[in-house]
């Protein structure tokens, strides 16, 4: 069987990456910004621009936090920063938050929550969200692909039956 995943990308999702081995197609995602078409129960990726992560430290810290907390329910989830730790220590943004507050924050989140994965730029990140998608789709199918070997073999009348 070969494995053919199919991207989703949140209705709400501005300016969705693009894939180059992976088809994308819009839906609604209850958490997260991407996910994988029959997989949304297990998958769920969140992506993160410098200016947002800055953001959710500060003002959007409440809605953030409760958006970690629905992602911690998922099996294969990250939070996708479009930058480096590098670039958030050297700090320079707006506002009064310093490199140390969002370094804590995210070190916090992290403990608490999902990984946080800082793939550099917006195209590195849609590249690693690619390969992940396609990892998760397919450790799920092996999981479920040795589940129901072990049901077959214990149940012989669980096996589908031969076409004629």
């Amino acid at each position: 069987m070969k494995l053919k995943p199919v991207a989703i990308v949140d209705t709400r999702e501005q300016r969705p990456w693009r894939f180059a081995h992976l088809p994308a197609e819009r839906g609604t995602l209850a958490t997260g910004d991407y996910s994988v078409r029959g997989l949304e129960t297990l998958v769920a990726l969140e992506r993160k621009s410098l200016g947002d992560l800055v953001g959710c430290c500060g003002r959007e810290r409440t809605r953030f936090v409760a958006e970690l907390q629905r992602l911690r329910a998922y099996r294969f989830r990250a939070v996708v920063v479009e930058a480096t730790l590098a670039e958030i220590e050297r700090g320079g943004w707006p506002g009064k938050l310093t490199p140390a507050h969002v370094l804590g924050s995210i070190a916090s989140w992290q403990a608490r929550y999902s990984p946080f994965v800082f793939a550099g730029d917006a195209d590195a990140a849609a590249r690693w969200a690619e390969r992940y998608m396609y990892q998760a789709a397919r450790a799920t199918l092996e999981s479920y692909s040795a589940a129901r070997a072990l049901l077959e073999a214990a149940t012989p009348q669980f096996a589908e039956p031969a076409l004629a």
